[in-house]
């Protein structure tokens, strides 16, 4: 239908006026901030790094400039991304799914039955919450006869988060509109649904509907939310690994759970209450051979423990994994008088990232956590999860001051000092060793959160390249400390091997995005300062200073920054001093280039 002039006048008035009342949101999409500025240059240039950069800052990807261009225009899609638009449809689609079968209650009527979820009615309306919880083990539930099926299924609808429809007739010639509505308006009230009412009346409003049903999925993630930290984390099991077999759940229990995944705690994590070792002089007295039962001697350990979570395949089945599970004929398909137990070959804190993921779409992943969630999150086809992982490893490594540690680093100065003198180091050096002789304790060192090498690992297994892109940008920024170790050296190998099949030139992949991002990490230091030239065609100094620094024993030219004393300079990589930190980056762009080269020869690689 085409509008008129004057109704388009009078709309624009009558949405002016809701948002004056405050009943309609001002979502105006105009973004001008810089941020939003730069990933519209950065889309319209192609520039996918910095639209990465940008995203992973929480630049917003739904806004537009002052043309109505949004960020992804180029790409023909136009689109805004809702975050919970796969969780909010995988509620709706829950009440007509016949297989797998998750449903644990009927609620039935004189013409049609309705197979719901106990768990989501208990979760969005208080009503079924006091009914259910002083009944858990209810499979049936008679409706009332007054009230037609059609004000039912719409009222349900609206719980599983399906679109209210405009249309509230009935193809029976018996049931009229105004009982229908009469029937929802009642239902609403007993079940206590507040914005039922309000979602019917403004249904012919498109903006508004749109509005109040993104209010809807926003409550039912919380209510959700709520039951999953009440019932799932606060319900929580830990028993002992061997007795695991021995927990007994009926169905009719009262959080309504139908299965329990179980998570083993690792085999090297000490358990609480193990008691302390002997004290080692006495061990050294006793004789060799042990006196008395050794069963005695083995109950004195820790007990692995194992985490036990209830669960409801409803909501599992989100995960490909367990969708084929409950599906087809294996053994955690059939019912049995007692809740099956279901084992994830991960640990308990990821199993609760997990399970926080599939009931609410939301996940905080902690870096400790992370490559491990990634590894679980592949198990279970879960992309999107797997993704979160993904970012969560290249943004809390991204940056200056990121959470991961160089494995390379001791607590002494490293190659790469910023011209300290040789006095002063040995008097640190002297002090040092003078505080650990006294100190009765071994000093205690910094436990990385995670390991580079088995990021790179984790990528190549999994095939996830934003993680290699990372894992190359990590080391290139810190290639001095990581050029000389054994098991860099040998992951270059491993990369080289990953060679399938012969080019005309083949390539290093990993080596060949760090010297990338190592030219990068230099150039972008001369192109601020309009030095370009010295990683270029007048870098002959730097270049000649760095291949005489590569050889053992060589002296630097005599035009070189070798002769600038120690204290007025800038200390290189080759341990020689610069005159400013120009010249010095020069000099160890060079070394380290000639140091990939060295390294390549010794490993017989030709890159």
């Amino acid at each position: 239908m085409v509008m008129t002039k004057y109704g388009l006048e009078g709309k624009l008035h009558e949405e002016h006026r809701l948002i004056k009342d405050g009943i309609l949101r001002d979502d105006n999409p105009l973004d001008q901030s810089n941020e939003f500025n730069e990933f519209l240059i950065a889309c319209r240039h192609g520039d996918l790094r910095k639209c990465q950069e940008l995203i992973n800052q929480g630049v917003n990807i739904n806004g537009k400039d002052k043309f109505d261009y949004t960020p992804l225009i180029i790409y023909d899609f136009s689109k805004s991304s809702d975050p919970f638009v796969y969780w909010s449809s995988h509620i709706t689609a829950l009440m007509d799914m016949e297989t797998p079968k998750t449903s644990d209650i009927i609620l039935t009527s004189d013409n049609r039955a309705f197979k719901l979820h106990k768990f989501l009615l208990s979760a969005r309306s208080p009503y079924f919450r006091k009914k259910l919880e002083a009944q858990p083990d209810t499979e049936t539930w008679k409706l009332a006869t007054a009230i037609p099926d059609e004000s039912f299924r719409v009222v349900l609808r609206y719980i599983y988060l399906g679109d209210v429809p405009r249309d509230l007739s009935s193809s029976r010639t018996d049931v009229s509109d105004e009982a229908i509505l009469t029937g929802i308006d009642k239902i609403s009230k007993q079940l206590e649904i507040d914005h039922l009412w309000e979602a019917i009346l403004e249904g012919n409003d498109r903006r508004l509907a749109r509005q109040r049903y993104q209010d809807e999925v926003g409550r039912a993630l919380k209510q959700v939310g709520d039951f999953f930290q009440a019932n799932i984390i606060g319900h929580k099991m830990v028993v002992d690994t061997d007795h695991v077999d021995k927990v007994t759940w009926k169905h009719g229990n009262s959080i309504f759970a139908d299965i329990l995944l179980c998570a083993d705690e690792p085999e090297d994590e000490e358990q609480d209450g193990t008691p302390t070792p002997p004290d080692p002089v006495l061990v050294q007295s006793t004789p060799s051979i042990p006196v008395g039962p050794a069963a005695g001697a083995s109950t004195e350990r820790g007990v692995r423990k194992s985490v036990l979570y209830p669960a409801h395949k409803a909501m599992l089945i989100r995960s490909d994994y367990f969708e084929r599970m409950f599906s087809g004929d294996f053994v955690e398909s059939r019912k049995e008088d007692k809740l099956r137990v279901v084992t994830v070959d991960c640990s308990p804190a990821v199993l609760e990232l997990v399970l926080a993921f599939l009931y609410t779409e939301t996940v905080v992943c902690p870096l400790e956590h992370a490559l491990e969630l990634l590894y679980a999150a592949d198990m279970l086809f879960l992309d999107a999860l797997k993704a979160k992982a993904a970012v969560a490893i290249s943004t809390l490594g991204s940056g200056r001051s990121n959470a991961l540690i160089d494995r390379t680093h001791g607590g002494g100065g490293g190659g790469g000092g910023n011209g300290d003198n040789s006095a002063s180091t040995k008097q640190q050096q002297q002090q040092q060793q003078q505080q650990q002789q006294q100190s009765q304790t071994p000093p205690v060192e910094d436990v990385e959160p995670i390991n580079i090498y088995d990021v790179i690992h984790a990528a190549w297994d999994l095939r996830v390249q934003r993680l290699e892109e990372f894992a190359a940008r990590y080391l290139a920024g810190r290639l001095e400390d990581y050029i000389d170790d054994a098991e860099f050296q040998e992951l270059i190998r491993e990369s080289a091997d990953r060679i399938q099949k012969r080019e005309e030139t083949d390539t290093i992949e990993l080596l060949d995005d760090i010297r990338y991002y190592l030219s990068e990490r230099f150039r972008l230091r001369f192109e601020d300062a309009g030095l370009d030239d010295i990683l270029q065609g007048d870098g002959d100094m730097a270049a000649a200073a760095a291949a005489a620094a590569v050889d053992d024993g060589a002296e630097a030219p005599s035009g070189a920054v070798a002769s600038a004393p120690a204290t007025n300079g800038v200390r290189t990589l080759d341990g020689e001093a610069a005159e400013d930190e120009f010249v010095s980056d020069a000099v160890n762009y060079q070394v380290l280039l000639g140091k990939i080269d060295s390294m390549l020869e010794r490993l017989h690689l030709d890159a």
